[in-house]
């Protein structure tokens, strides 16, 4: 199942609040190109595990390597990203996102109690379980375990599925003073909340011409303090995401096969269909029209 975003590039997550809010998938990467999915975010929890691959999970500016076994806890609202740095096909990666309510009503004692701290614990944007530690060896287990009950879906399961996300919450609020922290400054803070700005702009602007004054101005910054930004969480520069972003969405339509290259090219923002071509080879190694023809 495809990552999809909405206009402020948090992923749409298809679960109600209001009946069971938790979804799961597998299988993700094989649908993206690079095995790589964009640095998004959404107010839910998600866990994610590492079966035959190697990953390299971002969250905010941190890099998180997770070798086959590993699994990851990602607080709400963190920027975050996968790509898969090793392995001959693309990693099935189980995971499930979702919100505090599974456990209890937002408004309960419960909620208050064991959700709500871990939500505003910003030193605490991600927890890792590592296969071959004894100690997260429960929490993983619990982990693969909801994978199953959310792929079978046996009657019951939610039941069983609550009951394991449950433990997870007591294990982490009752070890929330021992867990590693990565305590993240005001200005840390502060340019996390520039990129989602950026970030944001250059979703909904990418089909338009788009300068490096566009996107710092979607931030209220200069554009050397909006390179420095991207930088630091993307490794790049604001016009550089902005044509991978204008590469992914084109990798998308061609793989769709409805629209000729010169129709994906203008609809992606790139004004030339030789400079997009040029432009997808750099970056994947192959043409357009390779997708073109595998598609034929």
């Amino acid at each position: 199942m495809p990552i999809i975003l909405d206009h402020q590039l948090r992923e749409q997550i298809p679960h109600s609040s209001t009946e069971f809010p938790i979804t799961y998938f597998h299988d993700e990467l094989v649908s993206l190109p690079d095995w790589a999915g964009p640095i998004h975010w959404h107010p839910d929890f998600e866990v994610a595990t590492a079966v035959c691959g190697v990953l390299d999970y971002q969250v905010g500016g941190q890099h998180i390597i997770l070798k086959p076994g590993d699994s990851i806890f990602v607080n709400g609202n963190m920027l975050h990203g996968i790509r898969q740095i090793s392995g001959d096909t693309p990693d099935p990666m189980p995971n499930a996102v979702f919100s505090g309510a599974l456990v209890a009503p937002e408004a309960s004692t419960v909620y208050k109690k064991y959700i709500l701290p871990i939500i505003r614990c910003d030193s605490l944007p991600f927890v890792v379980f590592r296969h071959d530690d004894p100690s997260h060896s429960p929490i993983s287990s619990l982990i693969g375990e909801i994978y199953r009950l959310m792929e079978e879906k046996a009657f019951g399961y939610e039941l069983a599925v609550q009951r394991n996300v449950n433990s997870i919450f007591q294990f982490l609020s009752c070890s929330l003073d021992k867990l590693p922290k990565s305590e993240a400054s005001r200005i840390q803070r502060s340019n996390r909340i520039r990129l989602q700005k950026m970030l944001t702009y250059i979703y909904e602007s990418y089909a338009s011409p788009v300068t490096l004054e566009d996107i710092a101005r979607a931030a209220d910054i200069s554009r050397s303090e909006a390179g420095r930004c991207f930088n630091t969480y993307m490794g790049c520069s604001p016009i550089e995401a902005l044509i991978q972003y204008r590469l992914q969405m084109a990798h998308q339509l061609l793989s769709e096969g409805t629209q000729t290259l010169q129709q994906i090219s203008y609809s992606c923002g790139f004004n030339s269909v030789n400079y997009f071509s040029r432009q997808f080879k750099k970056r994947y190694g192959y043409t357009p029209g390779k997708i073109v023809d595998m598609g034929k």
